[in-house]
């Protein structure tokens, strides 16, 4: 796939890196952090810029997100009815991102961006639900691709001229992604049982409270 993409960013420039990424975004299954290694690989070969690919990479990946929350927001649950956006988002899918949000918040936005095959369904459940506004959404995810894509963009411009050592360290970049996540997503659920259980404490406290009051009388 890093060959291939690489030989054809060669040839089309950065109007392919956008092009493919835009896909990326709307589901299509080709993997947007090698779509944007190869990017930083044809920098590194002096056929692009590395700063203006980041900005390219940085320009597809939020306009292909958005355009999967906006057709969320703007169709509704009626974007289930078209096939291919059935198929991204099923109904056991939606049932279970829906119940994500409700346990993690606006977190998952962030944390989608790092969840290949569920970032579109996450970002189009997003619109779908209104209940997260265009702001807060290209907020969260910002700031995730601020991190994402300059990682995958300048590792490719580094290692251009050695395209197997690139691939070892991509393997070893999306490990630890995959475990930073895994500690975030722990303490975060942490956080949540804190939160739930002194609430549970408060409302045992005050019923205790109000049956000594009801003795006294």
């Amino acid at each position: 796939m890093l060959d291939l993409l690489v030989k054809f960013f060669t040839d089309y420039g950065y109007a392919a890196v956008f092009a493919c990424l835009l896909a990326c975004g709307l589901g299509v299954p080709v993997p947007e952090d090698i779509t944007l290694v190869s990017g930083g690989v044809i920098s590194g070969l002096d056929y692009a810029n590395p700063h203006i690919m980041l900005i390219v990479g940085l320009a597809g990946v939020l306009i292909g997100d958005s355009t999967m929350y906006i057709g969320g927001r703007v169709f509704g649950y009626r974007i289930q009815r078209v096939r291919t956006f059935r198929k991204i988002l099923s109904p056991k899918r939606f049932s279970q991102i829906q119940k994500k949000f409700k346990k993690y918040g606006l977190w998952l936005l962030f944390v989608a961006r790092f969840l290949p095959g569920l970032r579109s369904p996450i970002f189009l459940v997003a619109g779908m639900s209104r209940r997260v506004s265009y702001f807060v959404f290209i907020l969260m995810d910002g700031l995730a691709a601020l991190i994402s894509v300059p990682v995958w963009v300048y590792l490719g411009f580094l290692f251009a001229d050695n395209l197997d050592l690139l691939m070892e360290y991509v393997h070893d970049v999306q490990k630890a992604i995959y475990l930073g996540l895994g500690v975030l997503v722990v303490a975060v659920l942490a956080l949540y049982l804190k939160k739930k259980f002194k609430s549970r404490m408060s409302e045992t406290l005050d019923e205790e409270g109000q049956g000594n009051t009801a003795e006294h009388k």
